[in-house]
């Protein structure tokens, strides 16, 4: 039986995965690698490391498997910039990572300058430092000799997956795809094509950018002397677009989030992009439909969801584990009017208020730990659903299911709780990383593993959660205190 190996390249660590045709798990391997802060708000990698720990992880997975994989697939984490020679394929500095801030002076400048309107019209982002353009520019006025290398092509630029595409065929392939293009403020969203005016706008030579081609197609061949198999690389797709296409949502409609530190929710749109992006708070991204073409996907980031339980264990004591708040969340009827912004680090979508700070709302001599725990977790839910309308209001595409996954989504009562107050149905896979099978399936469906998406979408295993009572009070409570968060951030 024909199987794949999925790359997901991540922040912190390269995971690689063996998956057979019914998407079972049969070989694995993992690598840590390091974090560089030169400076504060300054992120950086080594490239060199991300390869050979990708290569390492690769490996131990395809011994482990004890099968030869026929086709990779590749996920990987978006925004981050390499630039390296594209004759011997040396970094020529580290990559600027997408938690990098050392542009947000340059990106206020942009703001005010160009306004929100004209960046979101263009590329369904907003400006940020978060996203490439910026860095790249940083990169071309900071580095000696730089531009004058980039724009007679020898120098060249790539996010995470251009760079082991690269690697892995030995400097034969150049490309990127539709979803990791689109999260670099040179990518023109309306034309799925690198934007001219951008380019311009950031001085980057159109030569020194990866040529785009679609998420799930052949754009090359592995070098046998890095995993010891030469076979095609057929799957590209940033990680959260990965994500989706993983839990088999490719209809207007279909959204998947994923619990971690933060939240983030994607939902599909379709192709016609028929969005307003700088008045409702949610960006507009490319993602893929069931063959792997460019389509639409509007996106929404919580920053601080899991991460408020880990204030709860790590900054109160209230908890030893993060399991410990199902519990505790069934202990009591209600939440006791008690209602927790965990605006720890600011506000992401659909407020976008980098002042916000936590707030707790409702508290009375009554109030325990488990109305705490249970308005942590509630939180979250309410946090999604607020991302979940700004989508409705931009797009007019109605939410019809949400598909989960990260770590909170093993929290049964806060599954349930997120479907009672989205009023849709909560689906959950029994694969967790559905990052890796995303970039699984765009392989296996370019080279035959899945005869086509229905054949794939058989492969997953689900449980689900039907909404029971709805929360509109809730739901409308805990926005009251959102307001009051708010009015603190900006002072009146």
């Amino acid at each position: 039986m024909a199987s794949v190996l999925a790359l997901d390249q991540g922040t912190t660590g390269s995971t690689a995965l063996v998956f057979s045709h019914d998407a079972s798990v049969l070989g694995r391997g993992y690598r840590e690698f390091t974090q560089h802060f030169p400076k504060p708000g300054w992120v950086e990698h080594d490239p060199l490391e991300i390869w050979r720990v990708t290569v390492e992880a690769a490996r131990e997975a395809i011994e482990h498997a004890g099968v030869t994989p026929s086709t990779i697939g590749i996920a990987n984490q978006r925004e981050t910039v390499v630039v390296w020679d594209r004759h011997t394929g040396e970094p020529l500095h580290r990559a600027l990572v997408w938690q990098d801030r050392r542009t947000a002076q340059r990106c206020r400048a942009l703001s005010e300058e160009y306004g929100a309107g004209y960046v979101a019209t263009r590329t369904g982002l907003v400006w940020d430092p978060y996203f490439s353009a910026t860095k790249i520019e940083w990169l071309l006025e900071q580095v000696p000799g730089l531009r004058s290398r980039a724009e007679a092509g020898d120098a060249v630029f790539g996010t995470i997956d251009s760079w082991l595409v690269y690697k892995l065929t030995s400097g034969r392939a150049f490309v990127t795809d539709h979803s990791n293009a689109s999260r670099t403020l040179l990518y023109g969203i309306s034309r799925f094509d690198w934007d001219d005016e951008l380019l311009g706008l950031f001085g980057v030579p159109r030569i020194s950018l990866p040529e785009i081609r679609k998420s799930s197609e052949v754009v090359g061949f592995s070098d046998p002397d890095h995993l010891g198999i030469e076979v095609p690389i057929a799957g590209i797709a940033g990680d959260q677009q990965a994500a989706l296409f993983g839990q088999a949502c490719w209809e207007p409609g279909e959204a998947k989030c994923t619990y971690g530190t933060g939240a983030f929710l994607l939902m599909h749109v379709g192709g016609d992009r028929k969005t307003r992006e700088s008045d409702t708070g949610v960006l507009t991204t490319v993602a893929c439909d069931a063959t792997g073409a460019p389509t639409y996907a509007l996106e929404g980031s919580v920053f601080v969801a899991g991460a408020a339980v880990q204030w709860l264990r790590d900054g109160l004591g209230l908890i030893e584990s993060a399991a410990e708040t199902e519990d505790l969340a069934r202990s009591i009827a209600d939440n006791g009017g008690v209602y927790f912004v965990p605006a720890l680090v600011g506000l992401g979508s659909p407020h976008w208020e980098p002042e916000a700070r936590g707030t707790i709302v409702g508290l009375t001599r009554g109030a325990t730990r488990a109305h705490l725990a249970r308005a942590a977790l509630e939180s979250m839910a309410y946090s999604v659903k607020d991302v979940a309308l700004a989508m409705e209001r931009a797009s007019g595409v109605r939410l019809s299911e949400l598909n989960v996954d990260g770590g909170a989504a093993a929290n049964g009562w806060l599954m349930q709780f997120q479907a009672d107050v989205m009023g849709v149905r909560v689906v959950r896979p029994r694969l967790v990383e559905t990052t890796a099978l995303g970039a699984a399936g765009l392989a296996g469906l370019a080279t035959g593993v899945w005869r086509n998406s229905a054949d794939f979408a058989q492969s997953r295993d689900v449980s689900w959660f039907e909404p029971g009572a709805q929360q509109e009070a809730l739901f409308g409570s805990w926005q009251r205190a959102v307001e009051t968060a708010l009015y603190w951030a900006r002072g009146s």
